[in-house]
């Protein structure tokens, strides 16, 4: 990446955050302008744009930090119910150009929305889909 984002900025040090955890790969933060009570940020250290970029140490690190997270939310919250968000490019929504997942706590009906509009998968189509897909494997 060759601007620094805000959360490089926090990962810096230089703007502070409500840290919820934090490991030598991730930190987990409060989001300050949350869809929710105890909407969660939780990023890797690594500073890469989007989740294909991460090298292997960074996502297992994310793979790892997320049920905890999101237990500790659902704890420390009362929700029983939430989303895990994450976006990849601005036209898939990504505003922050540093790889983040949101942990969103359905809580008092607030939460995140979510429009879903399912098409239809043929045999046809889906057979030419594993091909290209697992060509990249």
């Amino acid at each position: 990446m060759t601007d620094k984002t805000i959360f490089a900025r926090i990962l810096d040090g230089e703007i502070p955050c409500h840290r919820v955890y934090e490991d030598a790969h991730v930190l987990a933060f409060l989001d300050i302008f949350p869809l929710s009570h105890g909407h969660t940020l939780v990023i890797p250290k690594q500073r890469v744009a989007f989740l294909h970029e991460l090298d292997d140490d960074h996502a297992a690190a994310l793979g790892r930090a997320l049920p905890k997270v999101a237990r500790a939310v659902l704890s420390g919250t009362g929700a029983t119910a939430y989303n895990v968000l994450q976006n990849n490019g601005a036209s898939a929504h990504q505003a922050v150009f540093h790889v983040h997942f949101h942990i969103v706590p359905k809580v008092d009906g607030k939460g995140l929305g979510i429009g879903w509009q399912p098409g239809s998968l043929s045999a046809d189509r889906a057979t030419e889909l594993l091909t290209a897909i697992r060509a990249h494997l």
